[in-house]
C-alpha cells in the first residue's frame, strides 16, 4: 500500500520506510497543550495527576449524551451567538442547535468552566454526574480570548453545526438544494458501522477513497432543518485534537500552509 505524507515523501507500509517526517507528522496528546497533566504543555497544568487522557475521556461512567466517545467533561449549557446572526447572505447551509462533537470542544474553549472538570476524576472514587475540578488551585478556565478561549459569543468563529455546502443530503427536502453549492468540494460518503458517513478528501494520504483522519470530517446529524441525516461541520471538521504538529498552527488535519485547510472544502 503506498501513501504520501504532508511533505510529499512517499512510504510503503508494509515495505521498507517509514520516514521520519511521517512520525514527526502524527505528534499527539501527551505533552501538547492540550495535556493538563504533569509533564504537559497547556497554559496551566497540574501536579495532582501524570495522567494525560483523563481530562476529557474516561473508560468508565462517561457522558452518554456527548457525541465523543467516553466523554468525561461535563458538557456546557450555552447559550451561544452565533455567526448566522450576522445574517450574511452567503450563508446556504442551515443549523443544527451547537452540539455533536463541538459541543465536547466547546467544554473547554467557551471558557465557562474550569478545563479540570471532570466527572471522573484519577483514582478510586472520584466519580460526580455533575462534574468536578481536580485541581481547583491550579486550573482554572481557559484564559485568552478570542483565541484559545472562543467564549459563547461565536459570531466571530467559523460556523460550526451547520450542513456543508457542497451536498450530500441523503433526503428529498427540497431545503437541500441549497446545499449543492458550486462553491464547495462535493463530499464523499459511505455507509460505516450502519450509518452514512461524509468526508471532504485531501491528498495528504494520498487522496483514497477511504476516509483518513487527514480528511476533513463531516459529521451526521439528524436534527437539523432538514428530515433525514446529513453532514455537518463541527469543530473537528478542521481539527484534530490529537495531533499537536505545527503547521503552521497546532491541531489541524492538514497543513495549512497556502491556506489548503480552506480550500480543502471551498473552491476559492
Amino acid at each position: 500500500m503506498r501513501w504520501v505524507a504532508a511533505s510529499g515523501t512517499v512510504a510503503w507500509v508494509g515495505g521498507v520506510v517509514l520516514t521520519a517526517a511521517f512520525v514527526s507528522a502524527q505528534a499527539g496528546v501527551k505533552g501538547s497543550k492540550h495535556d493538563l497533566g504533569a509533564g504537559g504543555n497547556a497554559q496551566q497544568t497540574t501536579t495532582v495527576t501524570s495522567e494525560v487522557c483523563v481530562f476529557c475521556h474516561t473508560p468508565h461512567g462517561s457522558d452518554t449524551t456527548a457525541n465523543a466517545p467516553l466523554w468525561n467533561k461535563k458538557l456546557p449549557a450555552g447559550p451561544y451567538q452565533r455567526y448566522s446572526s450576522l445574517q450574511t447572505s452567503t450563508l446556504d447551509g442551515g443549523e443544527a442547535p451547537v452540539g455533536s462533537v463541538s459541543i465536547a470542544c466547546l467544554s473547554c474553549h467557551d471558557g465557562t468552566q474550569a478545563m479540570d472538570v471532570v466527572i471522573n476524576k484519577p483514582g478510586q472514587l472520584g466519580y460526580n454526574a455533575n462534574g468536578a475540578e481536580i485541581d481547583p488551585g491550579s486550573i482554572g478556565a481557559m484564559e485568552g480570548g478570542p483565541i484559545p478561549m472562543l467564549g459563547t459569543d461565536l459570531r466571530n468563529d467559523h460556523p460550526i453545526s451547520i450542513q456543508y455546502g457542497g451536498g450530500g443530503c441523503s433526503t428529498s427536502d427540497a431545503s437541500c438544494a441549497n446545499l449543492r453549492d458550486k462553491d464547495f468540494v462535493v463530499p464523499a460518503t459511505s455507509l460505516i458501522n450502519g450509518v452514512q458517513q461524509w468526508w471532504v478528501n485531501t491528498p495528504v494520504a494520498g487522496g483514497t477513497a477511504n476516509r483518513e483522519k487527514t480528511d476533513m470530517i463531516l459529521y451526521t446529524r439528524s436534527d437539523g432543518p432538514t428530515s433525514g441525516p446529513e453532514p455537518f461541520v463541527e469543530c473537528a471538521s478542521c481539527h484534530d485534537p490529537h495531533n499537536e504538529t505545527v503547521q503552521p498552527v497546532s491541531f489541524m488535519r492538514i497543513s495549512n500552509s497556502g491556506s489548503q485547510v480552506c480550500l480543502a472544502c471551498h473552491i476559492k
